[in-house]
């Protein structure tokens, strides 16, 4: 899958230290790609944009 001109940005919910942190860039046409922000070159989950807007809204804590 090419990801060329993928701008991938940091999620809210990663800490301030830096750990634990998820990039996601969703401004390739109909898909949403998820990557380890320390492994860049290592794997990519890759969702429909439907996909990934139930992924993130099934989030318990963001129904609150």
């Amino acid at each position: 899958m090419d990801l060329t001109g993928a701008r991938w940005r940091k999620s809210t919910r990663s800490g301030p230290d830096g750990g634990n942190c998820v990039e996601v860039a969703d401004n390739l046409p109909g898909l949403v790609a998820v990557r380890d922000s320390k492994d860049p070159a290592g794997p990519v989950l890759v969702f429909t944009p439907g996909a990934w807007r139930t992924f993130v809204w099934s989030d318990p804590v963001r129904r609150v």
